[in-house]
């Protein structure tokens, strides 16, 4: 695969401070596919310095001005749709068909959005007496994860811009590649130079430089809850604005009166997508103890489906740890139904589909993030039983209700404690904003909540 040896900062490549390197590995093959700069203290230095001295003309500069450029964004993504979802498929593992639908045409769609966003926002508004002006916070970091590489670096990048705001990127070192044809649209789409920077590297060296820089205005992270908390800690220390997107252990509720096959169908789908690389995903599965013998049945044979069509996760040691996470269930007494610790494969960082019965809500599968293609299956008494179990963890990120009425769903969702629930499988909307409750995070992505992450109010009297 192609990829650059320095860091696009100031408008230009450049070399990297020191001569580390990360390889970047096929996790179905093994094989390095290429190599990137592993980014230090100093890079992470030079990359703030040039968004700040950027910012003051780009915060300056009319709304449709950045529209534009947004919408040239785009357009570059756009031209480059193919050349993303066959890198994400390299570099991730994910199956082409996924890369180009959601890793590769998400990310565009949400990039047009917030051209058209930035247009129309108000950015001033009268309240009374006074005039509240919505202004650009500053120099944004922005530290992404790996399972949706290029969604979640437009997810931060694209509002900031809308904003005014200018940016760091530090991309997850497990798939950087995405990362630089990202740097390469922004470039071609004429986004002033120091408005956009990247580095690479890892996270403890240049994640930690980036989310402790006094130069940065906003540290905006999507990754796991431990290493969202520590990035809180040290934002707090400065008092500096987080927007942190963490992890997630869904609950899928279907009530009695659902059509059951279709649930589960869905639900089954709806965890191993990506591998089981989504932090939103259903991984709990709540069946009515009259129905559940029935549901363990669907969602086993549904699970087999899956065998040959999904691809690997990330890699080695992400497989040993939801094989953990497989063993730990089964040393607690779940059944499994589907799947298993084995490896499906004699190469690639491959998981088998895996589903276990018989889960308690006490379990560790049925309380920490997999993070894998693994579901639980837990029984429920009665809505009351149900909507327990459903909030019974940490976190709360997403979630969904299936019932034979509507209503009857919307009134169980609007008591979960999560941030998104589908109804009756409804449609993943990119204009809807996106978070979590309690441990899953702080602040929301996409939409006009997603921009107004990334702003500052200020309010004038007259």
């Amino acid at each position: 695969m192609k990829a650059h040896d320095g860091m696009y900062i100031d408008g230009e490549w450049r070399p990297a401070a020191g001569p580390d390197t990360i390889d970047v590995v096929n996790p179905a093959d093994e094989q390095v596919i290429g190599q990137v700069p592993a980014g230090t203290a100093v890079d992470v230095d030079t990359a703030v310095r040039a968004a700040r001295a950027a910012l003051p003309a780009w915060a300056a500069t009319p709304p449709a001005e950045r529209a534009a450029r947004l919408t040239a964004l785009r357009d570059a993504l756009e031209a480059r749709k193919d050349e993303i979802a066959e890198t994400v498929t390299a570099e991730l593992g994910s199956p082409l068909k996924l890369s180009q639908s959601v890793h590769a045409g998400l990310p565009i769609a949400i990039a047009g959005g917030y051209a058209e966003l930035a247009a129309t926002y108000a950015f001033e508004e009268k309240v009374g007496n006074s005039t509240v002006h919505h202004e650009p916070i500053g120099v944004v970091g922005a530290i992404t994860p790996w399972n949706y590489p290029l969604h979640q670096i437009v997810a931060k990048v694209a509002p900031a811009l809308a904003a005014g705001c200018t940016v760091v990127l530090k991309p997850a070192e497990d798939t950087p590649l995405v990362a630089q044809l990202f740097a390469e649209a922004v470039h071609e789409a004429g986004v002033p130079a120091g408005v956009f920077n990247l580095v690479t590297g890892r996270g403890p060296v240049a994640g930690q430089a980036l989310a402790e820089h006094p130069g940065v205005d906003l540290v905006s992270f999507t990754g796991s809850t431990p290493v969202g908390r520590q990035i809180a800690a040290v934002a707090g220390a400065a008092i500096k604005k987080v927007a942190l997107e963490l992890g997630g252990k869904s609950a899928n509720v279907i009530l009695p009166s659902a059509d059951l096959a279709k649930a589960v169908n869905v639900g089954v789908a709806n965890v191993m997508s990506n591998s089981g690389q989504t932090c939103s995903a259903w991984t709990r599965m709540l069946v009515h103890r009259d129905q559940y013998d029935e549901a363990v049945e669907l969602a086993t044979a549904a699970a087999a489906k899956y065998g040959e069509r999904i691809g690997p996760v990330v890699n080695a040691k992400q497989q040993e740890r939801v094989r953990g996470y497989i063993e730990k269930g089964v040393a607690e007494g779940a059944r499994l139904v589907a799947g298993g610790p084995e490896s499906p494969r004699e190469q690639g960082y491959f998981v088998s589909p895996t589903v276990f019965a018989d889960v308690t809500p006490q379990m560790t599968i049925a309380q920490e993030e997999i993070f894998g293609p693994v579901l639980s299956v837990l029984r429920y008494e009665d809505e009351e039983d149900a909507l327990r179990i459903a909030n019974g963890t940490v976190y709360g990120l997403a979630g969904a209700v299936w019932a034979g009425d509507e209503a009857q769903a919307v009134a169980f969702a609007r008591r979960m404690d999560t941030g998104q629930v589908d109804i009756n499988g409804g449609r993943f909307n990119p204009l809807a904003p996106f978070g979590g409750y309690k441990q899953s995070g702080v602040g929301r992505e996409l939409g006009s909540h997603g921009l107004a992450e990334y702003l500052q109010t200020k309010s004038l009297q007259f």
